[in-house]
């Protein structure tokens, strides 16, 4: 409803085109049927682990709730999406891009980025209520009702095709829904609990910004695009595997079958070594292909490099420690390589 007031305004005040107002009637629909989605989940999911009831102390202030509804979006990971995305958009446009797309490029990719998670804590609240390192999260913990969260990721979902359609292009707002329901219909409901692969073909997902973004600046998708693509799809495993290492008895106990559990630590080890290796050759194909210079690629291969010695570290050290300190080096990494690559785009270095 929030969704149907906010386009029908916008077409009175702003006198969008035809295949905005087609899009006002399509948007009835949408949202009619993710809530009967979220109704059929519903019935699916195991809920014996989770206790939906509300406790009359969790009933808090309008601030603590808000709070709340803010974490469900989960912040820090949409930051660095953030961040992807406007790297793509500096790159493609040779600068900054328009000022008002950059805005609602941004505006749209936060809104499907935060509907996303929501979705992902309302299907996954059976796991997260397991492990210790969710068990915290709003819904497991009893601070709100689930299906809260999953209307409200379907909204915000639906708010950002919307704020994109109208603002940005439908070729923007089609590429962000198909990272969004491949995050949602592909990784969460299908992969993350069935294969050990599930980071590495579900890293899909995360890998979508940075296309969007050069889509908004240039109004296509051309190599550099891509290459950024495969750039976040390489990093995704690398990262999350080292995570699955410190924290294998969470994933173990929770039943999702992360590379540790099913392969091994040595096999996991050395395949985080591998795909560092071929990020970091990735990220500096940025050069050749004409969309990045000299001062990023003397920052990327230093990232890079120290990036591939600390999974050298992991693969021959077999311990926690390291695996901890290269999954928080690897935000670290990710955040500062697209970082570079807006200073020297706009630098012209």
């Amino acid at each position: 409803m929030v969704a149907q007031v906010f386009v029908g305004a916008a077409n009175i005040w702003f006198e969008l085109n035809s295949w905005v107002r087609v899009a006002h009637l399509g948007v009835a629909t949408l949202i009619w049927g993710a809530l009967v989605g979220v109704v059929v989940l519903d019935r699916g999911l195991p809920l014996a682990a989770v206790d939906t009831s509300l406790a009359p102390e969790t009933r808090r202030s309008p601030r603590t709730v808000a709070a709340d509804y803010v974490e469900a979006t989960k912040p820090g990971v949409m930051v660095l999406l953030l961040l992807t995305t406007l790297a793509a958009m500096v790159a493609g446009a040779v600068g900054l891009p328009p000022l008002r797309i950059l805005f609602w490029t941004l505006v749209g990719g936060a809104l499907s980025a935060g509907g996303a998670a929501a979705i992902n804590q309302y299907v996954d609240r059976d796991i997260d209520a397991i492990m210790t390192r969710t068990r915290n999260r709003p819904i497991p913990a009893g601070r709100v009702a689930p299906v809260q969260f999953a209307i409200y990721g379907v909204v915000l979902t639906v708010l950002s095709i919307l704020v994109l359609t109208a603002f940005v292009s439908p070729l923007v707002a089609l590429i962000t829904l198909s990272g969004n329901l491949f995050y949602v219909f592909v990784y969460t409901l299908w992969l993350k609990r069935s294969t050990p692969q599930n980071i590495v073909i579900g890293g899909a997902a995360g890998s979508v910004p940075p296309v969007a973004g050069w889509a908004a600046a240039t109004g296509g998708i051309a190599a550099p695009a891509i290459l950024m693509f495969w750039l976040i799809f390489l990093w995704t495993p690398p990262h999350f595997w080292a995570l699955a290492l410190f924290k294998r008895g969470d994933y173990a106990a929770a039943g999702v079958p992360m590379m540790p559990a099913v392969r091994g630590d040595a096999e996991t080890r050395k395949q985080i070594l591998l795909y560092s290796v071929v990020m970091v050759i990735a990220s500096l194909l940025f050069v050749p292909f004409g969309a990045a210079g000299p001062l990023y690629f003397v920052v990327a291969g230093a990232l890079g490099g120290w990036f591939i010695y600390r999974a050298a570290l992991l693969y021959r050290s077999h311990t926690d420690h390291d695996a901890r300190k290269l999954f928080f080096y690897s935000i670290q990494y990710l955040g500062l390589v697209f970082l570079a690559l807006v200073l020297d785009r706009l630098i012209g270095f």
